[in-house]
């Protein structure tokens, strides 16, 4: 999962996708880059490992001028946690550059490289995205929007991209829809962001949404949109809406806290916890479903446990010794609301259990009488291939226990999930149209044939001919 911003027809274009960045750091923590495109000096790139206001110093971002610029966050799901795989990514070619910054994960990334390397192509990161960058330089189309729709014939799986061919932003989204993209107006300026709450922050006014499978193109010719991609299934990724946009986004049409709002309503009525005195979210992705739980149980809502805002979030940290480590410094229980009392601790998710266990410890600890940990979403047994950071069964705690085995581990008095239905009906406009794979084991599309190499993100030195 990344973040991504990108403006045209603004003089303050870096700067303004610079505090886009800062909105959309929640969708990534590893590194951030920003390309800023002006007519006279070309095109030129920043990028740094890190959050976003550890990696532009003034000079830096002196130097990003013109009216175009697009921008990146990124956690790894294809291709390792290193600098040459930070985007942006700009290639100079034949007909001027290409910049790129992808939000997704490409189900077939590795026989595309492979057709690729077999032709020649030398790639300079282990990233999906990568792929997409050597298909636009290879397109023959008369119209930068049209070499993209070229090149995203026959690519798999999820994308939402903003790309910069010379002067022209092209913006696309998959066929499937499984990542947010939204499109605004500053004055006589274009804005694209993964989330709504990025357009806020800059003073855009939402316009809509990119729709699944559409291609838009701004230059100064105006606004221009295709459907140049094959019809396919909606399946947006409902695990947006359980934990990673932000509550204050809008997101494939809906408000964020008015859904999770609603996860915790269902929640309440599927997994009541009759003893409780209290409740309170892990925050802060779990606020609001830990509010609509308190609503319908008509119990007090409690702060009592204060996250530490400057340590990142545990899920996106790249390694499990990271998350450990990250997990003792993050949280602190307020022992004046916990201690003696029977306590409800709502979460959205547990992928892992390395969090949740820590947690109910320090509850423990902090002299609760009862624990009843509930999960506003359905455990998640199954991998995601589509952008989310959970590549392999083994790793997802639920997969591997029974629900009793589970509760015992966590070291919980009772242990409560939303069912998949009951997650669905929170969702905006209904249930359908979401995909939960990564809850139900039913894939939308045919999975990868070689799911390591896609997380590895390279098909050097692999054999043919599997």
């Amino acid at each position: 999962m990344c973040g991504i911003f990108g403006i045209y027809g603004h003089r303050d274009a870096a700067a303004l996708t610079q505090l886009g960045l800062y909105s959309l750091q929640h969708r990534g923590q590893e590194s951030a880059g920003i390309v800023a495109v002006d007519d006279a000096t070309g095109a030129r790139v920043v990028r740094a490992m890190g959050l976003v206001s550890e990696g532009f110093d003034d000079e830096e971002m002196e130097s990003l001028q013109g009216p175009i610029a697009i921008g990146h966050t990124r956690y790894s799901t294809a291709g390792a946690s290193a600098i040459e795989n930070a985007q942006p990514i700009l290639a100079r070619v034949r007909r001027g550059h290409i910049a790129l910054a992808h939000n997704g994960n490409l189900t077939n990334a590795v026989e595309l490289r492979r057709d690729l390397e077999d032709g020649g192509a030398i790639f300079a990161s282990t990233m999906d995205s990568e792929v997409i960058v050597h298909r636009i330089a290879r397109a023959t189309g008369d119209t930068p929007e049209a070499r993209v729709a070229e090149a995203l014939r026959g690519v798999e799986g999820a994308y939402c991209l903003l790309v910069v061919l010379d002067e022209t932003v092209v913006v696309a989204r998959d066929p499937h829809g499984w990542r947010p993209l939204v499109m605004g107006r500053l004055a006589d300026s274009w804005v694209f962001a993964s989330e709504t709450c990025a357009l806020d922050i800059v003073g855009a006014v939402v316009e809509r949404e990119v729709l699944p499978g559409e291609i838009v193109a701004v230059d100064r010719h105006g606004v221009r949109s295709l459907m140049a991609l094959e019809a396919s299934p909606v399946t947006r990724c409902v695990f947006e809406h359980v934990y990673f946009a932000r509550p204050d986004s809008k997101v494939f049409g809906g408000s964020v806290d008015r859904s999770r709002r609603a996860l915790g309503r269902q929640l309440a009525r599927e997994c009541p916890a009759p003893t409780a005195d209290v409740v309170f979210a892990v925050p802060d992705s779990s606020n609001s479903a830990a509010l609509g739980f308190a609503e319908e149980s008509r119990l007090p809502y409690e702060l009592a446990l204060i996250r530490n805002h400057y340590v990142g979030r545990t899920f996106i940290q790249p390694t499990q010794a990271g998350r450990n480590a990250k997990v003792k410094v993050k949280y602190n229980p307020v022992r004046e609301i916990i201690e003696g009392k029977s306590v409800v601790m709502v979460d959205d998710s547990i992928v892992r259990g390395t969090t949740t266990r820590g947690l109910v410890s320090l509850v423990r600890a902090a002299g609760a009488r009862e624990v009843h940990m509930r999960v506003s979403s359905a455990p998640i047994i199954s991998p995601c291939y589509y952008g989310i950071d959970t590549p392999r069964r083994e790793e997802l705690i639920a997969a591997q226990m029974t629900h009793e085995e589970l509760t015992r581990h966590l070291g919980v008095d009772s242990l409560g999930y939303l069912s998949i239905d009951g997650m669905l009906s929170a969702m905006p406009e209904g249930p359908k149209g979401y995909c939960h794979a990564c809850f139900s084991g039913q894939y939308p599309t045919a999975t990868p044939a070689e799911p390591e190499l896609l997380r590895a993100g390279s098909a050097a030195g692999l054999p043919r001919g599997r």
